[in-house]
């Protein structure tokens, strides 16, 4: 059956990046486990195991020959993937030297776990790239005073560029842990059928040290600086849940800007963009959705979905290892790895093309003001002397009589009659002496509304100097620029 025929993998065609499809591509991997058995080859030769001349050239010759049709074939025949992969090389070539001393394992655990590796690189590269991306709008926002929720109701004052500030923290202490991760990340190394490297042993004629000095220099040749020491068959799969984990805490940060995102342009306050062209609905000409983010928060839940998957393999080995593992982490490890990097490409789209609504933000900010200034007063009103409960009391009153005058008012009046209200309830509050506030401090402390954010503005700089600093670390990846996404 020819390729196009087949059904696609949504994940790598619709959603991650080129990037990222090619590092889990099936041609991808067939040229990475030939330079693999090229690399273990021109290791063994070079420490003194006979390989004749001018055949690692002739397999070096043929890496980028693949015909995946000509593989599956052979897989057919043999109904083992490994072997067919072998034979499809060594025919190209003319000769049969690779894969000694080797397992199946030897060759796709170490593959898989430089596609991890790799993959982790670029989703960091990415996580980099949305922190300095969330830098800029922290900075620009940072005096922008607009209402603040918890439970999604009105709580207190906040700034625009605070809400930012908080998701770029959240991105940034995952960056921490990838980072960690990518140091410490082990290769299993060339380890055998059971993990006690017998055959190699046996290769090098029962001289252990040369097994040992072979598996580093192909770890070295990989890029790893360190091997596991004692394993089986397989590498611990609790390795895999680490990484598909991390990947979870790495989708977090663009998932509630999403879906904050989402929640904003419902009431008109933010628009993650509408280019020339787009179509928000093909009923209604005039939508406009939150598209990208929508599917930001969706790829949330599929990388989840993967980690509850790689879950159900921790602590199932059996004795020195199986392959019931296989088919779980050939769909959860590539497809957690797509899931994500479809998010962060996201969201570098969304913080691209964001617009930010003022006007309404500040109509909003206005109709929610003395709920907002409800904390304040209630804490002068105490440094001043009053009694906690009776203070709460008395602005609770005149809340009430202020949500009782916007309740009559709809549509266009609303904001005209919130402004009076406003005015109405400072008044009120102003001449209620059981507050023990006179009315110079109510309406100083109305009148200040970046006031009302606390340390909000500080907080976004400080975080906005951070991704700066970031961004000079990593000059190559900080301004990455997404896909044309569909």
């Amino acid at each position: 059956m020819a390729d196009k025929n087949q059904i696609p993998d949504v994940l790598a065609d619709r959603y991650a990046s080129a990037a990222m499809a090619a590092i889990w591509s099936p041609e991808g991997k067939v040229k990475a486990e030939r330079r693999f058995w090229v690399a273990v080859l021109e290791a063994q030769r070079a420490l003194g195991i006979e390989v004749p001349d001018g055949v690692v050239e002739a397999y070096k010759l043929v890496i980028d020959q693949v015909d995946l049709e000509s593989i599956r074939e052979r897989e057919r025949i043999t109904r083992h993937d490994v072997k067919a992969r072998i034979e499809e090389f060594c025919a190209l070539a003319g000769h049969e030297h690779i894969h000694k001393g080797m397992t199946s394992r030897d060759l796709t655990e170490n593959i898989e776990q430089l596609q991890v590796r790799d993959s982790l690189r670029l989703v960091r590269d990415k996580l980099v790239a949305v922190v300095c991306a969330l830098g800029p709008q922290a900075d620009t926002h940072a005096e922008l005073v607009m209402v603040g929720r918890s439970h999604n109701v009105p709580a207190q004052a906040t700034t625009l560029g605070k809400r930012f500030a908080n998701y770029g923290e959240e991105a940034l202490a995952v960056l921490g842990r990838i980072d960690d991760l990518l140091g410490r990340y082990q290769l299993r190394g060339l380890k055998g059928p059971v993990g006690t490297q017998q055959d190699q042993i046996d290769l090098f004629l029962g001289e252990a040290d040369k097994a040992a000095e072979l598996e580093d220099w192909v770890a070295t040749s990989l890029g790893f600086a360190d091997t596991l020491a004692s394993v089986g068959q397989v590498y611990p799969r609790s390795l895999d849940y680490d990484v598909v984990t991390a990947l979870v805490q790495a989708s977090s940060a663009p998932a509630n800007l999403a879906r904050t995102i989402r929640l904003m342009a419902g009431h008109g306050l933010i628009s993650e963009g509408f280019q020339a062209g787009q179509v928000g609905s093909s009923a209604m000409p005039g939508k406009r959705n939150a598209r990208t983010s929508e599917r930001i928060c969706g790829l949330s839940a599929v990388v989840q979905g993967y980690a509850d998957m790689v879950a159900g393999l921790v602590g199932d080995q059996w004795n020195e290892g199986d392959v019931s593992c296989s088919v779980v982490r050939r769909v959860a490890l590539p497809g957690a790895f797509f899931a994500i990097d479809g998010q962060l490409e996201g969201a570098l789209t969304v913080l691209g093309e964001l617009e930010v609504f003022t006007a309404e933000i500040e109509s909003e900010l206005t109709q929610h003001l003395p709920t907002l200034l409800s904390t304040v007063y209630l804490t002068t009103a105490v440094t001043a002397g009053a009694g906690r409960e009776k203070a709460h009391q008395v602005i609770s009153e005149h809340l009430t009589a202020f949500n009782a005058k916007l309740q009559v008012a709809s549509g266009n009046n609303r904001a005209a009659m919130a402004a009076v209200a406003l005015d109405d309830f400072i008044s009120d509050l102003s001449s209620d002496g059981r507050l023990s506030l006179g009315p110079e401090a109510i309406i100083r402390i109305a009148s200040n509304r970046l006031r009302l954010a606390g340390a909000a503005a500080d907080q976004a700089r400080a975080f906005a100097a951070r991704a700066q600093e970031l961004a000079a670390q990593y000059p190559d990846t900080a301004h990455y620029q997404p896909e044309s996404i569909l």
